[in-house]
Formats: C-alpha cells, structure tokens, sequence
C-alpha cells in the first residue's frame, strides 16, 4: 500500500502529533495527499518544551491545525509509579484524550506516526494503540525510520535530521516512582547540555545521581566542559556521572 492509496481510503483523520521525525512526515503526507485532518499535540510533564516549539513550527510551515492539550499523566498512579508497563498505561491516557477531542471536532479515525522499523517487542505502547484501534500509515506502507528521513528531507522538511528524543520518563529507572520534581529536573539538566551544543545524549537519574550518557565523538568535547557541566547539575542532583558504555 501506498500513502496515497491509504489517504484515499481514509480521506479524514486526525493525527497524533509529536513533534518528531515520523509525525511530521505522517502530517506532511496527509496534506499532500489532499486529506481532511488536523494535528493533535498532547502537552504533558512528559515532552519538553522544545518538542512542543518543534511541533508549533512544523505546523505552521505546513499552514496545518494543530490542537494542543493539556494532560496531567501523573495523575494515573499506574503511570505515576512507573512499572515495566508504564507506557502501556501512558499512551493509553494520551490517545484516550486525543480520541475524546477528535470526536468532538468529528474525526473518528486517529493516526500515529509508528513506523516499519519499530519493533514491537521495544514498544509496549503499541498494544494501547492497538486497543484504541489507532492506524499506522507509515507502519503500513512499510516506510522505515531511514527512508521517511530521505522523503523528510526531500520534502523540505527541517524535520528530517531530528535525532530521536524518548520522553523524559524514559529517565527514571523502572520501579522508581516518577514526580514533577525529577521530570524537571532532568528537563533543566538536558537543556543546559543542548545550549552547551551536545546532542543525542541522555541524562538518566540514578538514585539522586546524574548518569550520563553520550555518543563517543562527544566524549572529548563533554570533558573540556567538565567542571561547568557538573557545577550546574548538582543544582539538582547529588552526584554526576559518566556512563562509559557509550551512546551509539
């Protein structure tokens, strides 16, 4: 199948839009398809701001609608308390939310951006879409990660070399109860990195310590800032750590 063919089969939906590589393609290829649709961005403690900047603009470079709303995931204590299923739990609430508002503006088929390169044992969330009877395009057209960075970039998009951004949860080890105050905190932390120039790094919480994590070629970069980068992540963290099992 091709997205053509799909947008022809489903000529009005409503796509869940994060900001990222795979549903800013999935929005670009809805409008040069000819659909009827309208983004819907889920803000919550979970996405950073700048993800939330990063989808405002891609809309308007697409002249798209973009609903934003205001989800407080922390008040589902099984997302809350942070188990092997959170995300289970998580895009439960979120596509939960998304669904109600679509139908309320009359679109009944919701989108989200899974592409064929995501495996689904990696992906626990793919049985709350599953249940919530969620469509993937790109899954279905067979469009991997790789190839819809080429159409991306093809098509113009600023999009197209975005690295990959988990949610901030993805920070907090398994088991350990997820606040505002660690979400925040690991918020600032990787803020203060990406102003410093890094990229693609992680900054996982390990007890009250900071471990991070970085790419190889940043390595040497990353201890010529030493002092300055763990001066100010203990403003929210008791130690700061380097985790030499690398980013690749």
């Amino acid at each position: 199948m091709k997205l053509e063919e799909f947008f022809k089969a489903h000529p009005k939906v409503a796509v869940a839009f994060s900001g990222g590589v795979d549903s800013a393609y999935l929005l670009y290829a809805a409008a040069r398809c000819g659909a009827n649709f309208r983004a819907y961005y889920v803000r919550s403690d979970f996405q950073p701001q700048f993800e939330l900047e990063d989808a405002k603009r891609l809309a308007g470079q697409l002249g798209t609608q973009m609903t934003v709303l205001r989800l407080d995931v922390l008040s589902c204590g099984p997302v809350a308390e942070n188990p092997p299923d959170r995300c289970y739990h998580c895009k439960k609430a979120i596509f939960g939310a998304i669904i109600e508002a679509a139908a309320r503006d009359g679109f009944t088929v919701l989108l989200d951006g899974t592409n064929a390169s995501d495996e689904e044992g990696d992906r626990p969330g793919m049985r709350a879409l599953r249940e919530l009877q969620v469509l993937s395009p790109l899954r279905m057209c067979g469009l991997t990660k790789a190839h819809i960075r080429e159409l991306s970039k093809k098509a113009g998009l600023f999009t197209w070399d975005k690295p990959a951004y988990a949610c901030l949860a993805t920070r907090i080890l398994t088991g350990q109860a997820i606040t505002k105050e660690k979400l925040a905190a690991t918020e600032s932390a990787e803020d203060f990195l990406f102003s410093l120039g890094f990229t693609d790094f992680r900054v996982r919480m390990a007890g009250t310590a900071a471990k991070l994590q970085f790419p190889e070629d940043q390595l040497e970069k990353l201890l010529r800032r030493r002092e300055q980068i763990v001066t100010e992540l203990k403003k929210y963290y008791s130690d700061v750590w380097l985790d030499l099992e690398v980013r690749k």
